[in-house]
């Protein structure tokens, strides 16, 4: 990626201190010669707007998210001069309001990003914020120094700005304490706040540039330049930035590390302004020149496809394994491009292109109502997003399937971190909310999912699954304390999977992810195994740890058995994944347990064999986890295993499966309506739900004295009196007969067996008796010693959360 960098003749004859885009991709520039003059999209001057009696210092359109929205009067914008004044400027060039508001120059001025206040700052040294109509509301500061620059939060409440070597974060609105950190050796010239990311870039005279976080923590500091930074300006994507200074020019990633430095003849630019779509910016220099630059040399990379954009109307496509290419022309300017699930979709300013990656030569093609700024890739279809539509979803075929729409969406405010789409859900990161708020909507009619998900703390990234049905999906995020948390969709059972964690991004075809922990490459082969056993969880992920990440580094791809992750240095480190899990995944998704459990005794990972036990218990396939659990001598999961398979039938073994996938509710919930009343209430009495266990038996009137029994059982083995007063009396008006109990727990035991379908688990071809005997003689002897320690120690069960001996020692004697 590089800027394509346009110097045209400028018609200033002195220094131009200000340039803006406005909707219609009109550049304005402001100049000493005390003119302004209007620029078109491709750099060329379309005249004189006006001229009038100041010298200008900065200028700022009112915001409008899209010719859409634009209302009467808001086609204007504000001036700052040196006379301490500024002024509200027509588009014709007419002046509507001039306002004297401070001491000596007014050097830096921001509308607001709802456009209800303006900001401007002073050689006085003051912050003053104004109305739309120019009536001061209030004087938010007095600083020593001129502040040279000002920036509002993406709330449209909080203020950024420089004084001296210092930037300062502070409120508006309220009184809260600021926020203030000493940012560079000399004076702070200029600092802009991105209202996607968050982040804050400053520029000074020690001729370095930074990147701050909103808490003032240090992201990245440039080594020093040969002349001071005078300008800076984030992208509204919020993925790039632009850095200003003598006769040149750089376009950098938002981690800090510059993608390429254009060499001009401007002197020092002074102001850089983005285009609204992101793809191209202007300077304005020192001598009165105005610089162009778009960007280009955008390439793309799925599988065997290679994209490069070379022009702002043509692209390279190159087939790696044919070693072809095709280059594809548009008539108007290329703004998006996005390739995956082998397709190519390319917005321009008018149309959007749909590409096969097996025919370059027929497209879908289909209009825009306004400026994409954002595309997003599935399975079956992609979404768009521009800020007179909000968010719209296609299919590959170029029909709209639904526009999604909620009370408070902010489009301009939204980037790829914000925002997933998946086969059947999209989600939505809700910036209202204080970025704690997550919205789900169905992706064929456009309709919510549910409530939205709140969590307690700010979050910054959000992914959707890529496989499986609805009922399946799940959604990744991280919060503002760098925690990875998974969570299904239609159950919203937060867990947790990581901390410090940079970025993860889940695999294209396989429930896999990846995540950047701690500076080194993590892959879960199972994360879903975080609902049921979190030590079997630990077994099923992989750490690369031989190589130096280094801090932010972020995960491009994750496809195959390949992984991209670029580092915080902007280089591009391609780490190899082991390829047996997607192989594992296919078998699995075929039902080819037996050929599953050949793979992993062939390759004896400890991983692959804890992430096929984890899918077998997901399948319910218990004779495969049999086998996985013995291969890496997971003795009492084993002997769960051993003992789910007893049970004889469907309803208790799921009943069972659902206790060690923690969901004792729903084990209950499936106990009781296929009528087993007393393996419900027993399972309670084993996860010690006394309470709950003694309302199932007075509720369906059985097995009252049993709940009476096995509670005075465990207060002896405990050497505790009894403490609950229901229990207290109830045994007072009950008398416990031992033997009786057990000949009832017998008959229920045998009615059970005699259900219509009951059964055991039937051994399947998938088991380890059913393997060649030369190849399963070493498994069979662990099995068997696995099974003689776990018959003398203690039996498994490891869902009830036992915490003192007490309770093992009655779970021994029941």
């Amino acid at each position: 990626m590089r800027l394509k960098v346009k110097q045209a003749p400028s018609p200033h004859s002195e220094l131009a201190g200000a340039v803006g885009w406005n909707v219609w991709n009109e550049l304005f520039s402001c100049s000493d010669d005390q003119t302004i003059q209007k620029w078109n999209l491709v750099g060329e001057p379309e005249g004189k707007v006006c001229g009038l009696d100041a010298y200008y210092t900065d200028m700022m359109w009112y915001p409008v998210s899209s010719k859409k929205n634009q209302a009467g009067g808001t086609d204007v914008f504000a001036v700052a001069c040196t006379d301490g004044s500024f002024k509200i400027v027509s588009r014709t060039g007419r002046v509507e309001k001039s306002v004297e508001a401070h001491r000596g120059a007014c050097i830096a001025l921001r509308w607001s990003y709802d456009g209800t206040a303006l900001v401007t700052t002073g050689e006085d040294g003051q912050v003053k914020i104004w109305s739309r109509t120019g009536m001061l509301r209030s004087t938010l500061t007095q600083s020593d120094s001129p502040v040279y620059c000002v920036v509002w939060g993406w709330d449209s409440d909080h203020l950024c700005y420089c004084s001296g070597s210092n930037i300062i974060i502070r409120s508006s609105s309220t009184s809260a304490k600021q926020l203030s950190w000493k940012a560079h050796d000399g004076v702070v010239l200029k600092v802009d706040w991105s209202p996607i990311n968050h982040m804050v870039i400053s520029g000074g005279e020690d001729c370095k540039y930074k990147v701050w976080d909103a808490y003032g923590r240090l992201l990245f500091q440039s080594s020093p330049l040969d002349y001071a930074v005078t300008s800076v300006a984030w992208c509204p994507s919020g993925d790039l930035f632009a850095v200003g200074s003598f006769d040149s020019l750089q376009l950098c990633d938002r981690m800090g590390w510059a993608y390429s430095k254009s060499h001009l003849k401007t002197g020092s630019i002074l102001s850089i302004s983005w285009t609204a779509d992101g793809t191209q910016l202007a300077g304005a220099g020192g001598n009165g020149a105005i610089c162009f630059g778009q960007v280009v040399d955008v390439s793309l990379e799925d599988g065997r496809v290679r994209v490069n954009m070379e022009d702002d109307h043509k692209i390279l496509v190159q087939d790696i394994v044919s070693e072809t290419s095709d280059e594809l022309d548009f008539r108007d300017k290329v703004i998006k491009i996005s390739l995956g699930f082998d397709h190519l979709v390319v917005c321009t300013s008018t149309q959007c292109h749909i590409y096969s990656t097996s025919n370059w030569n027929t497209p879908h093609i289909f209009d825009l109502k306004d400026t994409v700024t954002l595309i997003l890739q599935c399975e079956r279809h992609f979404l768009i997003m521009d800020n007179s539509s909000g968010i719209q979803l296609y299919t590959y075929e170029g029909r709209q399937i639904c526009n999604p729409k909620f009370q408070g969406l902010r489009t301009e405010l939204l980037n790829r971190q914000m925002l997933s789409v998946s086969n059947d859900t999209i989600a939505v990161l809700d910036q209202q909310a204080t970025g704690s708020l997550v919205r789900f909507f169905d992706a064929a009619q456009g309709r919510p999912i549910g409530e939205p998900f709140t969590h307690n703390l700010e979050i910054k990234e959000i992914a959707l699954s890529q496989v499986g049905i609805n009922t399946d999906r799940q959604m990744i995020f991280i919060d503002r304390n760098r925690d990875l948390y998974v969570m299904p969709i239609m159950k919203r059972q937060v867990a947790k999977l990581g901390s410090m964690v940079d970025s993860a991004l889940w695999h294209d075809t396989t429930g896999m992810l990846a995540a950047m922990v701690d500076q080194k490459l993590t892959v879960w082969y199972y994360p879903n195994e975080v609902y049921g056993d979190k030590e079997l969880l630990a077994k099923t992920k992989y750490i690369k740890s031989d190589t130096d990440f280094g801090k932010a580094s972020n995960i491009v791809l994750f496809s195959g058995s390949k992984c991209l992750v670029r580092r915080s240095d902007g280089a591009l480190v391609t780490v190899a994944t082991s390829p047996y899990p997607l192989m594992l995944y296919d078998m699995v998704k075929l039902g080819q347990w037996e050929k599953a459990t050949r793979l992993c005794r062939f390759i004896k990972d400890p991983t692959i064999w804890a992430s096929l036990a984890a899918m077998a218990m997901a399948a319910k396939e218990l004779n495969t986890a049999e086998v996985a659990f013995a291969a890496i001598d997971e003795v009492d999961k084993l002997r769960f295993v051993l003992k789910v398979k007893q049970i004889p039938t469907e309803e208790g073994r799921n009943a069972e499966l659902a206790v060690y996938r923690r969901r004792p509710d729903e084990a209950e919930a499936i106990l009781i309506q296929a009528g087993l009343v007393y393996r419900a209430i027993k399972m309670n009495i084993k996860l010690f739900n006394w309470e709950r266990a003694l309302d199932l038996a007075q509720q369906y009137k059985q097995h009252v004295e049993t709940v009476l029994w096995y509670r005075q059982r465990y207060l002896q083995a405990a050497g505790a009196e009894e403490s609950n007063r229901r229990f207290q009396e109830l045994g007072e008006q009950m008398a416990i007969d031992e033997a009786f109990i057990k000949q009832q727990i017998q008959e229920e035991k045998i009615k059970e067996a005699q259900r219509p379908g009951a059964k055991r688990y039937i051994e399947q071809q998938a088991g380890w008796n059913c393997s060649p005997p030369a190849r399963d003689k070493e498994e069979r002897q662990r099995l068997q010693v696995a099974l003689a320690i776990t018959g003398h120690h203690m039996p498994f069960f490891q869902h009830n959360q036992f915490t003192c001996s007490a309770q093992l020692v009655f779970v021994a004697m029941t």
